[in-house]
């Protein structure tokens, strides 16, 4: 299932370690603190729970949405679609 992961942190160093989770989850970054992908129920609740242990008390909020390959197709697109390392297909 499709799924997109935002966040807004403070913190330079737990941002960075989110985005290498996603990176590690094998989610594409869509914009600085978005990224987008396929995973299993299973593995998006897994990674939500790591994202959000990371995050602790520290300023900021963590979102996952699942979207079903539906709404990802009805989505809408201003401008270019991002492409290479930022594709969102």
């Amino acid at each position: 299932m499709r799924c997109l992961l935002l966040y807004d942190i403070t913190s330079d160093r737990i941002r960075t370690k989110i985005a290498d989770a996603c990176l590690d989850y094998g989610l594409d970054r869509v914009q600085y603190s978005v990224f987008s992908g396929d995973l299993s129920r299973n593995l998006q609740e897994e990674l939500f729970l790591k994202a959000t242990n990371l995050l602790g008390d520290e300023e900021g909020h963590v979102m996952l949405l699942p979207l079903c390959q539906k709404d990802w197709q009805a989505r809408s697109v201003q401008g270019c679609e991002p492409t290479s390392r930022f594709l969102v297909g």
